[in-house]
């Protein structure tokens, strides 16, 4: 997986850099603010990159991916942004659609995901799955299914993202569509008791959780990993659900006012 990550970095780097052929002096990357925060991988890269590129990498964070689409297309020919990363498959067809992207002509066959990637357009750069994480000294029962988490105690709070601002929110309607099909909606109304705070995006709400909010939050199976390699906390973990998990793949995106 490391290695495959790795792999994908260098690609969209070396696609970066194609954006500078006319020696730009600014690289302008809207992205999500978890991955510009300081915790996050965006002030490693952006170091990396300058050292390469002789130039100035500037990240712009939003609240999340499908904010980040409704500012570009507000902004349209008039983006600043030569780069969008931080998208997600669920946002792909949107996206091609408004007719602000441009073909990346990368060859992307080195690399492993899931599923088999052919979009022409967009450029994947990882990929993880839905999951609610807890931590099991606060939780020691956690949910196994969707349907336990429909059916547990209201008092039980979680913590979710808005779909209209964020790709984990999006992620998760989705999931209950795929798990539920036509009964989504009662599953929904299930729900609701259950949802303490519905955030903009991933941040807000994972803030929340580490304040003791909420003993669920809506993340990724892969969150724990980071306490254990960054913290050295093993108290976290991904509730794993018997109908299975939704898988989310994050993408780059060039413009065409790059």
């Amino acid at each position: 997986m490391e290695n495959a990550t790795m792999r994908v970095f260098a690609l969209v780097s070396g696609w970066l850099l194609t954006s500078l052929v006319w020696a730009q002096p600014v690289l302008t990357v809207y992205t999500y603010n978890s991955f510009t925060a300081d915790w996050g991988p965006g002030p490693a890269i952006e170091q990396a990159f300058e050292a390469e590129c002789n130039c100035d990498l500037k990240f712009i964070g939003l609240e999340d991916g499908v904010a980040l689409l409704s500012r570009i297309r507000l902004e349209g020919a008039n983006s600043k942004a030569d780069i969008v990363l931080g998208l997600d498959n669920n946002l792909l067809a949107d996206a091609a659609a408004s007719g602000l992207f441009v073909p990346h002509e990368l060859d992307l066959s080195g690399l492993q995901l899931p599923v088999d990637w052919a979009d022409p357009i967009f450029v994947p750069f990882d990929y993880g799955y839905f999951a609610f994480v807890y931590k099991p000294s606060v939780l020691s029962e956690p949910p196994q299914s969707l349907a336990d988490l429909l059916a547990s105690p209201a008092e039980q709070k979680i913590l979710i993202q808005d779909p209209r601002t964020s790709t984990p929110g999006l992620g998760l309607l989705l999931w209950l569509q795929a798990v539920y099909g036509e009964q989504a909606q009662q599953a929904w109304q299930q729900l609701r008791p259950h949802v303490l705070t519905v955030s903009k995006g991933w941040s807000e709400a994972y803030g929340l959780f580490l304040k003791g909010e909420a003993p669920l939050v809506l993340s990724y199976t892969t969150s724990p990993a980071y306490h254990r390699i960054a913290e050295d906390d093993q108290d976290y973990a991904a509730a794993r659900f018997s109908e299975g998990h939704y898988l989310q793949i994050e993408v780059a995106g060039r413009l065409q006012t790059a």
